[in-house]
């Protein structure tokens, strides 16, 4: 049999989309991320594993280890707003910073633990999942990112890197090495033009295309979007109209985790996500914003598409070497850029 075979090339394509609508959530918030603060983000896929991972300990009764990172990066993002105005010498205003950290956290404490104990319906597990996960991405720019923001892009990239490996390690550490699975959303089948489909897959699919759509929206219609873009077209430009680049940093951040944290939620009943799963289906997601150029979030997202559906047909025949096959589609992409593109040492501030 070949995956052109009529019984297998649609299944084959299924999965493909499906597994290609996450990579394409993943590029475009990789896309983001670069466009608005120079930032190649490496650990989005971590994002994916503590999305998953969170779920899965709530549904065992336990306090996820995500909020104890949660609580430092608080503690830590707090320590440096009070410094910064006491600098500034404003005392009140390092005052708000300090109680409003405190109460934070302690509500996040509070709301966790009593959560997780009484073993809370699926869908509070859900939105408890989210308020832990998708604050971090907003406080790991804060705390790591924006003090280096007048950095070069291999100086960004190196943090980046290191975030990885920290982050990586706090997975081992908070979870454990074995990989976990969470309930599916939508149970059995459904059949279409001949194929039967799981109904989470065509979740996965459906919620993917309500999020390409949101963000679309969001950049083409609402203020706070368009100021996005103009901060990623010109961030001196975006200075002089009023545009603060840390707020707009920190949005994009914001929007990362989401998008991360929404794909562990969507892909954990499908895969055992260890701690380690994340860089694997991130880096899939960068080979997309790769093929976008890290500037086109529809060709980003096209890019992921492809990168789904190669993965899922090479891994009908060539399995033992469908990874090789997907990485190896980034070399002609890069190849094409570099003989295109003007080439500068570094972007005009």
């Amino acid at each position: 049999m070949n995956i052109f075979d009529p019984a297998i090339f649609p299944i084959l394509t299924a999965d493909g989309l499906t597994n290609g609508a996450v990579y394409a959530l993943l590029s475009l918030a990789l896309v983001l991320v670069f466009a608005v603060t120079r930032v190649i983000f490496v650990p989005q896929g971590e994002f994916v594993m503590f999305g998953t991972l969170t779920l899965a300990s709530l549904q065992l009764g336990k306090v996820p280890g995500t909020l104890t990172l949660l609580l430092v990066l608080l503690a830590v993002s707090t320590m440096l707003n009070i410094v910064e105005a006491l600098r500034r010498g404003d005392g009140r205003a390092a005052g708000i910073a300090g109680g409003s950290g405190l109460v934070l956290g302690a509500g996040l404490w509070a709301l966790t633990t009593t959560l997780a104990a009484a073993k809370a319906p699926l869908l509070v597990q859900v939105l408890l999942t989210l308020l832990l996960v998708v604050p971090l991405g907003p406080l790991l720019y804060r705390v790591v990112f924006q003090p280096l923001r007048n950095a070069s892009v291999l100086v960004l990239l190196i943090a980046s890197v290191a975030l990885h490996l920290v982050l990586v390690g706090l997975g081992l550490v908070f979870f454990g090495p074995e990989g976990s699975r969470t309930p599916a959303f939508a149970e059995g089948n459904t059949a279409l033009g001949g194929v039967s489909l799981s109904n989470q897959s065509l979740l996965v699919i459906l919620v993917s295309a309500v999020l390409m759509l949101a963000l679309y929206y969001f950049f083409d219609r609402t203020l706070t979007g368009k100021a996005l873009r103009a901060t990623a077209v010109n961030r001196m430009g975006a200075r002089l109209v009023g545009i603060r680049p840390t707020a707009a940093g920190s949005l994009a951040f914001t929007v990362a985790a989401l998008i991360g944290a929404l794909s562990g939620l969507l892909i954990g009943p499908s895969i055992a996500v260890s701690y380690d799963t994340g860089f694997l289906i991130g880096l899939k997601g960068f080979v997309g914003a790769i093929i976008g150029g890290l500037v086109s979030y529809p060709v980003a997202a096209l890019g992921a598409l492809l990168v789904g559906l190669i993965e899922s047909y090479a891994s009908f025949s060539l399995s033992q070497w469908k990874e090789v096959i997907v990485f190896t589609l980034i070399l002609p992409v890069l190849l094409w850029r570099s003989l295109s593109s003007k080439h500068h040492d570094e972007e005009d501030e």
